[in-house]
C-alpha cells in the first residue's frame, strides 16, 4: 500500500523539567538523565483529542491527491480516547462528510498506529477498501498525573494522520513495504506494567519491566522484518522507534549497530506522545526522505504489544 499524504498536530505549550522537579522536590537533572526528555507538548483546555486530529487531518488535505470523501475506510488509533462510542473516527467521519466509509477505532497501547496500519493493508488486500485515513493521536495529560514520580513526566500531546491507498496515486509516493505486529500480554508484567483506567489515570507501576522489554521487542522485532524483507541493517536509511525514552532508543541502535545519526527521534521535546509518537516522527521528517531510502517503524507498548514496518521511497 502507498502514503498519499501526511499531516499532524502537536500543541505548541511546553512542560518543562525545571516544572516537574520543583512540583516533585526532584532535579531537572533527575528527570533528564532517566528520559532524555527535556519538554514535554502538553494540550490545552480546548485542545481535545477530536480537535487536535482534525487539525491533523487538515493538514493533511493539503497534499491529498485525491477528494477526502473518496476515503472508504477511516482507523483511529490511541489509548486515551475521549468517547468509546462516539469516537473520533465517527467524529472525521462527520466534520469532513466522509459518507460512505467504514468507521473504526483499534487500541494496542502504544502500537495502536501499527495495529491500524495492518488493518488497512488487510482491508486493501482482500478488496473491501482502496482509500484509508488513518488518524493517530493520544492525549496523554487526559489521564497523566504530573506528581507520579515513575512516569508523571513521560508523557505528551499530539495527532497524525496518514492516508494511504491500495495503488499509487502519484509516482513519488512512499511503498509500506510489510507490517507486523504481535501481542505480548504473556512476557514480563504483561497487562500489569502500564495500565489506563478512567478513574485512576495513566500510571506505569514497573518502568524498569517496560524498559527492558521494549529495548528486547524492539531490536529484535526490527530485525525480523528487515531479515523477512532480504534487507540487513546497514541497508536502512533511518530508523524511528517509539518514543517513549531516549535511553531506550539509544539502547536499540546499540543494539542493532545502527548509527545513532540513522534513528530520528522527537521525544527530547514532545515526551511520549503515545500511539502517535513513530508515526508523527514519520510526519514531521517526510521531506528528507528522498528516492531509495528504506525506513523501519518500531513501537513497543503496554500490555504487551509491539509493531514494526518497513517503508520504501
Amino acid at each position: 500500500m502507498f502514503i498519499n499524504s501526511k499531516g499532524y498536530y502537536i500543541p505548541a505549550k511546553r512542560i518543562n523539567n525545571d516544572y516537574f522537579a520543583k512540583l516533585n522536590n526532584l532535579s531537572e537533572e533527575w528527570y533528564f538523565k532517566r528520559t532524555g526528555i527535556l519538554t514535554r507538548a502538553r494540550a490545552s483546555e480546548e485542545e481535545t483529542i477530536d480537535y487536535m486530529s482534525i487539525k491533523a487531518v487538515e493538514d493533511a488535505i493539503k497534499n491529498l491527491p485525491y477528494d477526502i470523501k473518496d476515503v472508504d475506510l477511516i482507523v483511529f488509533a490511541s489509548y486515551t480516547p475521549s468517547d468509546t462510542v462516539g469516537t473520533t473516527a465517527h467524529v472525521i467521519q462527520k466534520e469532513f462528510h466522509i459518507n460512505n466509509a467504514k468507521a473504526i477505532y483499534v487500541s494496542s497501547a502504544c502500537s495502536s498506529a501499527l495495529n491500524g496500519m495492518e488493518i488497512i493493508k488487510s482491508f486493501f488486500t482482500s478488496k473491501i477498501s482502496s482509500k484509508a485515513l488513518l488518524i493517530s493521536a493520544d492525549r496523554n495529560s487526559s489521564y497523566s498525573d504530573d506528581r507520579d514520580i515513575q512516569s508523571g513526566h513521560l508523557w505528551g500531546d499530539a495527532a497524525v494522520a496518514l492516508f494511504f491507498s491500495s495503488e499509487p496515486i502519484r509516482s513519488n509516493e512512499a511503498e509500506v513495504l510489510d507490517i507486523n505486529t504481535l501481542g505480548l500480554g504473556d512476557i514480563g508484567h504483561g497487562p500489569e506494567a502500564v495500565t489506563m483506567e478512567p478513574k485512576n489515570g495513566l500510571h506505569m507501576p514497573y518502568g524498569k519491566d517496560v524498559f527492558t522489554q521494549a529495548c528486547i521487542y524492539l531490536s529484535k522485532q526490527t530485525q525480523t522484518i528487515i531479515q523477512k524483507n532480504g534487507f540487513s541493517i546497514s541497508d536502512l536509511s533511518y530508523f524511528i522507534g517509539h518514543q517513549a525514552n531516549k535511553r531506550i532508543l539509544n539502547n536499540v541502535c546499540h543494539e542493532l549497530g545502527l548509527e545513532e545519526n540513522k534513528s530520528l527521534s522527537n521525544v527530547e521535546e514532545l515526551g511520549n506522545t503515545g500511539c502517535a509518537s513513530a508515526p508523527l516522527v514519520l510526519a514531521q521528517n517526510y521531506d528528507i526522505f528522498k528516492k531509495g531510502d528504506l525506513i523501519c517503524l518500531s513501537v513497543f507498548g503496554g500490555g504487551y504489544s509491539s509493531g514494526t514496518c518497513l517503508i520504501k521511497f
